[in-house]
């Protein structure tokens, strides 16, 4: 039985829509500073100064140097749906602004007590006005304030108990609005920020254009062992561009708390971005272990849509599949370089010469003893244990020859002058130096230019053969085999057709897959690696990304994880002994072999002692 007691449909007061709007925007303190701060940026301030009393429930106070509100405009600022930013469908769909909604100040003006002081850069005085909480805020009056705005909120929720009972403590509220500022001031280097909590300064950054203050100023936000530990990103293509810094796979840390992504200067946490960064570092990093990274995409408005969640924390690409393949491409171009060769240039060798001086002579003989390339020891009878592992066309020769004609002129006979000369031979010394010991069977130690090197020879070696082992798949990774008994794989029917679309993309990887019933698939070819893999979940997780994602990189991932484990079977194992040769050939081979400064599993393979750092284990010098 229908109750009869039905209300009528009627129009909310304003001020309890402004309140439920709050809801959304304003979660806590910290959603409040954003959402002021954001306001600011597009005002185009370059200085801003913000103050924060019991973690922001007390007090948020924002002074900005931006262009102001206008006098006849301070009232309407705080109603709802009201802005400068867009003024058509057509704005909202290529938005060049932070904030865009019309809302927040509305929205915060009604859980708070809020007094909005501003001057106008072209009026002689400012004009503030005050709202309690009531329906209408009161008439501006005229005040003396400096060209910008400040805006100042206190008593955080105080008209509603229940949102304020879900506050946390003020130091667990300011530590999210510190984090929130954190965030802005990475992607604002043209900005000065300052922040006080509780009257006491914690931050004070100044404009930061050129890239040294760009990097001092990341320094000082992420810490000084994130800036020694990155690698520059720069890539540009179709019109995207991406640049920022990631840090080396040997520096990682046990959750995602480094990590921040601008997309056209908005702070954003994307599913879809979080899985390109992770994809990039799919074989440098270990599962458990994450990344860091500051980053900033640019593309044009148009093919993103912000306005996708309250927060504007998440976002929506036109071409997400674009996006994605043109992270996970520039990321790991800059994760190639992670190799010794990129260390720093090469340093030519100081080698001091004597006439008649028997004794330089040894010492120059026992570093680096000279080797023929004929009879009992040429080259031919070296065998290296890596010379002969998948692919067969190894350079492993090649290192071989090098390193005995650098032995060779390290070793040429002493001048016939009696002064002690110092000169500069042509050959410069590696990255990597040249071995002089192998270490329980486990490590090499190296002597370069500027002090000593640890290679540990298995992380090594697993990574030389893993590279090579990937460069002959991207080769041949068309190679595919019939399977003797089709697989059928059993899909839902928004899966049939998502594979029927995407028929021309499992061709290229090598499959044969056609539609044979409405939830039905039929695999009758795979890649050759992946022959004695489950095919019908392979198939369904690779469906299953395709529709979350736009994009699949299952089956590269899955063919990496056997190639990485073939290699590190075939690596170089503990306790086999070395020649000089056979090592100083592993480190020519380390140098310029890609993503060599980590194994597979992102472990150092190589680590480097200077003399300065010598020097102090000694206590040297004090």
């Amino acid at each position: 039985m229908i109750n009869q007691d039905i209300p009528a449909i009627r129009r909310l007061p304003s001020l309890v829509a402004n309140q439920i709007a709050a809801g959304e925007v304003v979660e806590r303190p910290a959603s409040v500073v954003k959402e002021l701060l954001e306001n600011s940026l597009d005002a185009q301030a370059t200085q801003i100064e913000i103050e924060i009393e019991q973690g922001g429930i007390a007090l948020i106070r924002i002074r900005d140097n931006g262009f102001g509100i206008r006098k006849e405009e301070l009232l309407l600022a705080l109603s709802r749906h009201a802005t400068n930013k867009i003024s058509s469908l057509e704005d909202l769909e290529q938005l060049n602004s932070l904030g865009f909604r019309g809302e927040a100040l509305a929205s915060i003006a009604a859980i708070s007590r809020l007094t909005l002081n501003s001057r106008f850069h072209n009026q002689e005085m400012g004009y503030g006005i005050h709202l309690d909480g009531r329906e209408q805020p009161t008439i501006p009056e005229p005040i003396a304030h400096p060209i910008g705005t400040t805006l100042e909120v206190r008593d955080l929720f105080y008209n509603t108990p229940a949102r304020r009972r879900f506050l946390r403590t003020d130091k667990t509220e300011f530590g999210h609005v510190h984090e929130m500022i954190k965030r802005l001031a990475l992607s604002c280097f043209n900005v000065s920020f300052k922040l006080t909590h509780n009257h006491k300064t914690l931050m004070a950054l100044k404009i930061a254009q050129p890239e040294a203050d760009k990097l001092q100023r990341v320094g000082m936000l992420c810490g000084p062992e994130f800036i020694d530990h990155i690698l520059t990103v720069q890539a540009d293509c179709g019109g995207m561009q991406l640049s920022g810094w990631i840090t080396q796979p040997t520096y990682s840390r046990s959750q995602p708390d480094m990590q921040y992504f601008f997309v056209n200067g908005r702070i954003i946490r994307d599913k879809l971005l979080n899985h390109a960064v992770r994809q990039a570092y799919e074989d440098v990093l270990h599962l458990s272990r994450y990344p860091g990274y500051v980053l900033y995409l640019q593309l044009d408005p148009r093919e993103v849509d912000v306005n996708v969640h309250p927060t504007k924390n998440e976002v929506r690409f036109v071409q997400s599949s674009a996006v994605y393949q043109f992270l996970v491409h520039s990321l790991q171009n800059s994760l190639a370089n992670t190799c010794p060769n990129q260390v720093g240039s090469p340093t030519s060798v100081q080698v001091l010469f004597k006439n008649n001086s028997a004794e330089a002579e040894q010492s120059i003989s026992a570093s680096h003893p000279p080797i023929t390339s004929s009879g009992s020891d040429s080259k031919d009878n070296l065998s290296l244990p890596f010379a002969s592992f998948y692919p067969t066309s190894s350079p492993s020769a090649l290192a071989i020859q090098e390193t005995t004609q650098v032995y060779q002129a390290l070793s040429a006979p002493v001048l016939a002058d009696d002064e002690l000369i110092s000169r500069e031979t042509a050959l410069p010394i590696p990255p990597l130096g040249y071995a002089l010991a192998q270490l329980h069977g486990s490590y090499i130690l190296a002597e370069n230019a500027t002090g000593l090197i640890l290679v540990d020879i298995h992380a090594a070696h697993e990574r030389i053969t893993y590279e090579r082992m990937k460069s002959a798949w991207q080769e041949d990774k068309l190679v595919a085999q019939m399977l003797l008994v089709p697989v059928m794989v059993a899909v839902s029917e928004r899966e049939a057709n998502l594979a029927e679309q995407q028929l021309e993309l499992f061709n290229q990887l090598g499959f044969d897959i056609s539609r044979i019933g409405p939830e039905a698939l039929l695999v009758r070819q795979v890649p050759m690696l992946l022959a004695a893999t489950n095919i019908a979940v392979l198939v369904r997780d690779v469906l299953a990304d395709l529709s979350r994602f736009g994009v699949s990189s299952r089956l590269e991932n899955h063919i990496q994880d056997l190639l990485a484990t073939l290699a590190c079977h075939t690596a170089i194992r503990a306790n086999q002994s070395l020649t000089l040769l056979e090592m100083n050939a592993l480190l020519r081979e380390m140098e310029p072999t890609q993503r060599s400064n980590q194994c597979n599993h992102g472990r150092p393979t190589w680590v480097q002692l200077s003399l300065k750092e010598l020097d102090s284990l000694f206590l040297r010098g004090r």
